[in-house]
């Protein structure tokens, strides 16, 4: 079995916070690294000390801004391949391009699919990430791909809230959020409902028509892979409320939230709405009605199974 000695554990600029709780958690040091951005738009890197050997992991999530956290991934899978390390994870805890995972109008890009590609030319031996928005984007890579799930963190926090799980219900805000939904009604033995929502072209403004399943008299619990503007959290939230919901709660893997999406959480029914820690820019503070749970011993875990050979499937038993 592999020793401590040769595992490594390097941050990106966009996942430091994540990355040093990781670090925390598996008793290592943060490798030495570094990242300029230059005025002209260009991105430079540098790894700060010898991988020559190691099992290297790079913890770097696709959050804003997306497109320089992404190069900035790139250039270091290349610069530890060129020291030669002797494998390099790319550890993602939100991948930011999952939502390009299908060409569902003409003449456009399947951009996560572009992303693996990437991925995989500069030489990265595994992918590492948790809740993609859609789950078959494991098989645009080659490589293998851990694909972690929030739900464990997420469920252990709400689980303290139930004394009778009879009185609560699961919310998939959407028909595509019914198999999440169905995993965490499973979890605590309780009732699926799904919101049938419609979304006009890119406009990031749902409405919720109608729910699928009995919610009068019930705590919601709303839960989603990662909300943007809030929109669709809060739609569901106002249907659920007007169909007699009693208390209205919300929970996300990966909490975006744009500027302006703090003022709609505070004026909507929602109670509570958990997130993780996977995305660390904020464009103004978070609601206060925002509470973040760290997904980093999640992680740590994985990356521990990983660089010692053992199973990471014991990860996705709930």
């Amino acid at each position: 079995m592999p020793n401590n000695e040769k595992l490594l554990v390097f941050a990106g600029s966009g996942s430091r916070q994540i990355a040093a709780a990781i670090c925390k958690t598996l008793g290592v040091r943060p490798g030495s690294c570094e990242t300029k951005f230059f005025s002209e738009g260009n991105t430079f890197v540098r790894v700060g000390q010898n991988v020559r050997g190691r099992d290297v992991f790079f913890v770097q999530s696709l959050s804003y801004p997306v497109n320089d956290h992404f190069m900035e991934l790139l250039f270091f899978a290349d610069a530890f391949k060129r020291a030669s390390a002797k494998s390099v994870t790319a550890v993602i805890p939100f991948f930011g391009y999952g939502k390009g995972d299908k060409k569902d109008e003409p003449r456009v890009s399947i951009r996560a699919r572009v992303c693996a590609d990437c991925l995989e030319t500069v030489g990265v031996d595994r992918i590492v990430t948790m809740d993609l928005h859609a789950p078959q984007i494991q098989g645009f890579f080659r490589v293998p791909v851990d694909h972690l799930y929030a739900l464990p963190v997420i469920a252990a926090y709400f689980k303290k809230k139930m004394k009778s799980p009879k009185d609560w219900v699961v919310v998939g805000p959407d028909v595509g959020a019914a198999g999440m939904a169905n995993a965490y009604a499973h979890y605590f033995g309780a009732k699926t409902v799904i919101a049938e929502k419609k979304r006009i072209g890119h406009k990031e403004q749902a409405v919720v028509e109608r729910l699928i399943g009995y919610v009068k008299g019930k705590h919601a619990l709303i839960v989603d892979d990662f909300t943007i503007t809030g929109g669709t959290l809060i739609a569901t939230a106002e249907r659920l409320q007007m169909e007699g919901a009693r208390e209205i709660y919300a929970a996300v893997a990966h909490g975006v939230m744009s500027t302006g999406s703090s003022a709609k959480l505070d004026a909507s029914p929602i109670r509570e709405l958990v997130i993780t820690d996977t995305i660390e820019y904020r464009w103004e503070p978070l609601s206060k009605k925002i509470r973040v749970i760290s997904a980093a011993p999640l992680f740590a875990k994985a990356i521990k199974n990983i660089y010692r050979q053992t199973s990471v499937s014991d990860l996705f038993r709930f």
